[in-house]
């Protein structure tokens, strides 16, 4: 029990004593462009009916569909002790070609390509 409470109290000091840090040490110089507010590069001033590349939610969509399955291979290691790791890989294996094939049939479309 007392073991509990030291790790409480350390830890809580801790947290305390860092943010006070962070409070003194850093220096805050705000000027006009950290007041306005960010709108990913476009004018948040200007009309909002200005056409814009689609390239650019290409790329975004992409990104998350390969960080998808990044989160969907990280628990592979462990699947692998499963009673039936042939199974596992099978699936892993679909998925891969298949995401392989769909990067490979954007590239040779020209869909990662910024300019024409």
């Amino acid at each position: 029990m007392n073991m509990v409470i030291f790790m409480f109290i350390l830890s809580t000091s801790l947290s305390i004593f860092l943010t006070t840090l962070n409070l003194w040490v850093t220096q805050s110089t705000p000027d006009s462009e950290k007041l306005s507010p960010y709108e990913c590069g476009f004018d948040p001033l200007g009309s909002a009916r200005l056409p814009f590349s689609i390239r650019f939610f290409l790329i975004a969509i992409l990104f998350l569909l390969f960080d998808l399955e990044i989160a969907l291979l990280l628990p592979l290691p462990w699947a692998t002790q499963l009673q039936s790791p042939l199974t596992t890989l099978t699936w892993t294996s679909t998925i891969i070609l298949v995401l392989t094939l769909g990067l490979i049939y954007e590239w040779t479309q020209g869909g990662l390509e910024w300019a024409e």
